[in-house]
């Protein structure tokens, strides 16, 4: 057998495994004896636990589902959205994976502390992830990336190289390249943290960029589902929550200044890296995804026809990228 026709193979039972998750499909597959067995048998392997963890005084949740003795897998979702992003990843991951997907502080579930007493920033957020990873027990992970969750989880890896077992990333920078003309506003921001320049980007915290950040560079937007934008919006528009965002805009100058050292990462370290790419995307377009190649010459990219949030309507097709890639990177 050639190795194309074994990659090719590999990946189709990724795909499969992935369509298998619901009852029928395991009987189809006859790794159980009938669609009722294999109903139970489903809902054990993909039963989503919404849980909370005190971290440095700050009440983080997450989600987590899989074998605890499996390979873990550390979901980092981006902005403005939470863990929620990944409502459909997780039960297709969890019948191998040990998975965890949290949410930061202001997002999602977990607790928006006082700006007065907690500094919203991104080395803040990956503090808390590593004490979450830490409190859970979890000694090596795999990290996938989006947006936000890239600086998070690149700082995982400066912290703690010997722990990243494997890379997923999803429209999450780590590049000059990667930074479209969509940034120029923000640049503006850091150079003139001003009034005027903060208050200019609370354009960017309405219903419709939100919605946009869904929809633009999907093929139909008919397949996204409003209740996207409108529970990101609907968390969004809590009291305080504004100027938070708006600090995290700020602070993400300090992720630009770190450019050099993620990169020495990439080239020191040579992690197994899966880049998945919705090469539509505004915000981090195409040429973002190709200059990780520069530092990771055997990763394998995947350039969908999709936007921002690719999971949204290429989530089948990510999780069986993802599935292939991580039984041949992953350690059992």
């Amino acid at each position: 057998m050639s190795p194309r026709t074994f990659r090719t193979l590999a990946l189709t039972t990724g795909l499969l495994a992935v369509a298998a998750l619901n009852a029928s499909g395991l009987a189809f597959l006859g790794l159980v004896s009938s669609p009722a067995a294999a109903q139970s048998q489903s809902a054990a392997i993909n039963e989503t636990h919404y849980r909370t963890a005190a971290i440095d005084g700050v009440e983080l949740a997450y989600r987590e589902a899989g074998p605890k003795d499996a390979p873990a897998v550390l979901l980092l979702h981006g902005f403005p959205t939470s863990s929620r992003m990944f409502r459909n990843l997780i039960p297709a991951l969890a019948d191998r994976y040990h998975v965890i997907a949290p949410d930061y502080p202001g997002f999602g579930r977990s607790a928006a502390p006082d700006r007065k007493t907690f500094h919203y920033g991104f080395a803040a957020y990956a503090k808390l992830v590593d004490g979450l990873t830490s409190k859970l027990g979890i000694e090596r992970y795999a990290l996938y990336v989006q947006d936000y969750g890239a600086p998070v989880g690149f700082r995982l890896a400066l912290a703690h190289p010997e722990r990243v077992s494997a890379l997923v990333i999803q429209n999450g920078n780590a590049y000059e390249a990667g930074l479209s003309p969509f940034w120029n506003p923000i640049r503006a921001y850091w150079a003139d943290p001003s009034d005027g320049k903060r208050n200019a980007l609370r354009v960017g915290l309405t219903v419709e960029a939100t919605r946009s950040q869904y929809v633009d560079g999907v093929a139909d937007a008919s397949r996204i589902d409003p209740e996207n934008w409108l529970v990101d919006q609907a968390l969004l528009d809590r009291p305080g929550i504004d100027a938070i965002m708006l600090d995290l805009f700020y602070d993400y100058r300090t992720n630009a200044a770190l450019y050099p050292q993620f990169q020495a990462f990439f080239r020191t370290r040579q992690p197994p890296t899966l880049i998945v790419w919705g090469k539509n995307d505004v915000i981090f377009p195409e040429a973002g995804a190709r200059a990780y190649l520069s530092d990771l010459p055997r990763a394998e990219l995947h350039l969908l026809d999709s936007g921002h949030f690719a999971l949204e309507d290429k989530g089948a097709e990510i999780a069986g990228l993802m599935r292939d890639f991580l039984d041949r990177s992953l350690p059992r």
